[in-house]
């Protein structure tokens, strides 16, 4: 719902209140819709991406997005499309800086809705994926959960913002927050891992079905009903962190797609959330990048 062209910024070093000399700058099409598509397609994955684009950056994000290789259906707007930063320095540090994005109008939020009824039929799994523009109600996104669920059709919901609660309790299939969100939607801190642990059963107990709780470096806890998981990755050499997060979702609902067992979804998941980290930019891992480090994840089981 919020695409963007990123500017990734490779840097000596980051350091407060001292310069830094630019290595590398380099503009491609952002946005976690846009990274999952990109992740699934290179799995070998069918995907659909559905965007609205509009202005200049709008007309960038297309001829980038031409020649990804998965279709997409793009939707008019009329304001122009927000530009991300990311600055990250050889050692991975990384500094993110998000604009909140066009204001949309209601005839344009139709004109979306009707983009993703249309292509329901044709779909097992709706993701909904990144922050809501401003102007858009805060039920948007729970009321295409509702729409896909008539068509049942699976939903992985993987947003932040204020409306995370009320998106929650309209029972999304998949939830895949990361600490910081879990965090921000619990108004509470996640220190150690038991609290990771409770957060992600309390987040699932407020309607999703299942929870994909991300902690970076240290792997995912996975919750549903009935079981916990979790899965922690080998150590590696993180590079850009950047967008870890969007291959994992990705990877997992991938994974789901082709039969796997919820944990070994998780699995998935963080072998390509980890395998990506370890890239520069905005890279995300190719499906062997992922399999090599799919073998070392340690998958636990957690008594309840």
């Amino acid at each position: 719902m919020n695409p963007a062209i990123d500017r990734t910024i490779s840097v000596d070093r980051l350091a407060f209140d001292d310069r830094a000399y630019i290595l590398s700058s380099k503009d491609s099409p952002g946005g976690r819709g846009i990274n999952a598509a990109s992740v699934i397609h290179s799995f070998g994955g069918r995907t659909l991406a559905i965007v609205p684009t509009g202005g200049d950056r709008g007309a960038r994000l297309e001829d980038f997005i031409n020649g990804c290789g998965f279709p997409v259906t793009t939707v008019r707007i009329k304001n122009d499309i927000r530009r991300n930063f990311t600055i990250t320095d050889r050692h991975g540090l990384t500094v993110k800086l998000n604009e909140l994005g066009p204001r949309l109008s209601r005839e344009e939020l139709a004109a979306i809705e009707a983009v993703v009824e249309e292509q329901l039929s044709k779909a097992s799994w709706l993701m909904l994926c990144g922050s809501l523009p401003p102007g858009v109600p805060a039920g948007f996104y729970a009321a295409l959960i509702a729409r896909a669920k008539v068509k049942n059709v699976k939903t992985l919901l993987d947003t932040d913002g204020e409306s995370l609660v009320q998106i929650v309790e309209s029972g999304p299939d998949v939830l895949t927050p990361n600490q910081q969100e879990a965090e921000r939607l619990l108004n509470t801190v996640l220190l150690t891992r038991s609290h990771s642990l409770t957060a992600a059963k309390k987040i699932q107990s407020m309607g999703a079905e299942s929870v994909v709780l991300s902690l970076g470096s240290r792997g995912a806890v996975g919750a549903t009903a009935t079981e916990l998981w979790e899965a922690v990755p080998p150590r590696v050499d993180a590079i850009s962190p950047i967008g870890a997060g969007d291959a994992m979702a990705a990877a997992f609902m991938w994974s789901l797609q082709n039969g796997d067992s919820f944990p070994d979804a998780l699995r998935w998941g963080v072998a390509a959330g980890t395998a990506s980290a370890k890239l520069p930019g905005m890279t995300f891992a190719t499906l062997p990048q992922a399999r090599e480090i799919y073998e070392d994840v340690d998958l636990r089981r957690v008594e309840l």
